[in-house]
């Protein structure tokens, strides 16, 4: 049983990310993160998850500074942004990422999205990064299982995650099997589906029995699931709320009841049509 939340799965590379971590996807810069962030990492959250394209990756570094919490304790990842993909300007946007976080290094850095063709010259710049040890580790997200391909044959470096759109209404068995399949570790954004998943009935019975929110036994599916999972809030009683999964478990048959909820829904775009 997954049983606090310091525990970690360790990547294919040797390095260890928290399983429960904490995204920062539209928290507004200054105040907003600071206190979002500060109050996940009061609470025990040792992995933030944020990007160029959200704008508070200031915030973030001002509440990690602030927190007095060892920077080698904090596992932080940020993503580079369509607009800045290929070689020399992910180089670029890489540098710009750690001068507004004030950090020295990152934990994990992103291809945000794959786009048409820039990744592999994207790719190409992580692996730069990751041999000089400016990041410990580097992944992708949003790739579906014909860019892994793609990426893999032209890679010298395997990526060690893929963070897709994750929740009980879009489950990604064939994306899940193949990262398996290749050691790439899956991450879940809106784990939660947005809130959409959290008026549902069959979760909400399973929520009563073990006396837990929609919310909890949402988190707790995906971690059973061996995934990643990175829930946001601003509110702070719900950080804390979302932290506290870890004094019960899900059996094979709610786990199943669950899964059986897939309906192939999304709630952000689909990779193959977000084309750049």
């Amino acid at each position: 049983m997954i049983s606090n939340i310091k525990e970690t799965i360790t990547l294919h590379n040797g390095v260890k990310i928290p399983q429960l971590g904490f995204g920062v996807f539209k928290v507004e810069n200054g105040s907003q993160t600071v206190q979002s962030v500060k109050k996940a990492l009061e609470v025990g959250y040792r992995s933030i998850d944020t990007a160029a394209i959200y704008q508070n990756e200031e915030g973030v570094g001002q509440a990690i500074r602030e927190s007095g919490i060892p920077r080698e304790d904090i596992f932080v990842t940020s993503k580079v942004w369509n607009t800045d993909q290929g070689y020399e300007s992910t180089l670029a946007a890489f540098d710009a990422s750690l001068k507004r976080l004030g950090l020295d290094y990152l934990d994990l850095y992103l291809i945000h999205w794959p786009g048409k063709d820039k990744y592999v010259d994207t790719w190409r710049a992580l692996e730069t990064l990751y041999k000089e040890g400016k990041v410990r580790a580097i992944g992708v997200s949003n790739f579906h299982i014909h860019h892994l391909e793609n990426l893999l044959k032209s890679s010298e470096v395997k990526p060690v995650i893929n963070q897709i759109e994750l929740h009980p209404r879009l489950t990604q068995v064939e994306i899940r099997e193949f990262c398996q399949k290749h050691d790439i570790q899956v991450e879940a954004w809106s784990p939660l589906g947005r809130g959409v998943l959290l008026d549902n009935p069959t979760i909400g019975g399973i929520a009563k029995k073990h006396g837990k929110t929609s919310a909890q036994v949402i988190i707790r599916w995906h971690l059973q699931h061996g995934i990643v999972v990175i829930p946001k809030s601003v509110t702070l009683a719900r950080i804390e709320e979302n932290a506290q999964v870890f004094d019960f478990e899900l059996s094979v048959e709610e786990m199943k009841e669950i899964d059986g909820l897939h309906a192939n829904e999304r709630v952000g775009s689909n990779p193959d049509e977000l084309l750049f």
